[in-house]
């Protein structure tokens, strides 16, 4: 980065949303993500990689992943806590239809 430049990372997708009551649709977090690129958010936190029965609303990390995947010119990050977590993305990233993961 260069000096005197500040980056951002928009972590509202997983952070904000992991712990609303009501569980929100994949449909909706995919257009809250589409809204924040369009404003300009090019690194987004957009999902966690945590057991289902403990943070619901990520439940649907990987499909959210997966329908980004095709995005150019943008950072998406995920939180991965652990092991279990990692072998979820691995598995996931095996199976997505890109050429260049990193």
């Amino acid at each position: 980065m260069e000096p005197g430049k500040i980056e951002l990372v928009e972590v509202g997708p997983r952070d904000g949303l992991q712990n609303e009551s009501e569980i929100i649709s994949t449909a909706d977090k995919l257009a809250l993500i589409e809204a924040m690129i369009g404003y300009g958010a090019r690194r987004l936190e957009v999902a966690s990689f945590v057991h289902p029965k403990r943070v619901p609303q990520m439940a649907d990390a990987a499909d959210v992943v997966r329908r980004l995947a095709h995005l150019e010119g943008v950072d998406l990050w995920v939180l991965v806590p652990n092991a279990i977590g990692l072998d979820r993305v691995i598995l996931m990233v095996a199976n997505l239809p890109w050429q260049k993961v990193g």
